[in-house]
């Protein structure tokens, strides 16, 4: 079975951006970057693979779920599509331009993405906000957090959600910048 990863940077108070979805107050490294890229290259968005020198193919994921505001800023880029290289699923509920490789996700997501996560294929990447990751909450099966050296202070916080889950650190790892790779697993399975 596949697994749903959020896979997502994070401030050490918790939050994956500011009030109004500005992550620019992260730390940029670029070996940060390429460690990074290099283990997930798919996660790089289409229109900076090139400026970054980022030429891997997908590695864990082929499916990528992301909510409408998550991916507001391709569409104001004039992107349709940040990862035309991955079947991407946004989640809303108002109509997105026409692209072969995006489609809209509404409804019931944790009963959409359990049926999702049963298709043949590579893993999913969960790649935000915190409202989808909120109602995903008891569909992720990992969560791997890029932790900032930064508070915030407010926020978008990782997850929007009154639903309590207990999670085991599966790894840490230290990387350039001050970023840390951290790994969590549910702890009932």
């Amino acid at each position: 079975m596949r697994k749903l990863v959020y896979y997502i940077a994070t401030s050490i108070d918790g939050y994956i951006a500011d009030s109004t979805g500005d992550t620019s107050a992260f730390p940029v490294c670029q070996e940060t970057l390429d460690d990074l890229f290099s283990r997930y290259p798919e996660t790089c968005p289409q229109h900076l693979r090139g400026p970054l020198g980022v030429t891997g193919s997908a590695r864990r994921f082929d499916t990528v779920i992301l909510g409408r505001s998550t991916h507001e800023p391709a569409l104001q880029a004039g992107l349709t599509s940040a990862y035309p290289h991955l079947r991407q699923l946004v989640v809303t509920h108002h109509a997105l331009p026409e692209d072969p490789t995006v489609e809209a996700l509404s409804g019931d997501l944790g009963t959409q993405v359990s049926r999702l996560k049963r298709d043949a294929g590579d893993d999913i990447w969960l790649c935000g906000g915190s409202d989808v990751a909120g109602q995903l909450l008891d569909e992720i099966d990992e969560i791997q957090l890029k932790v900032n050296p930064i508070t915030l202070g407010s926020g978008m916080p990782l997850f929007r959600s009154t639903v309590r889950r207990t999670w085991h650190v599966s790894s840490a790892e230290p990387l350039a910048g001050g970023i840390v790779l951290v790994t969590y697993t549910p702890a009932d399975q």
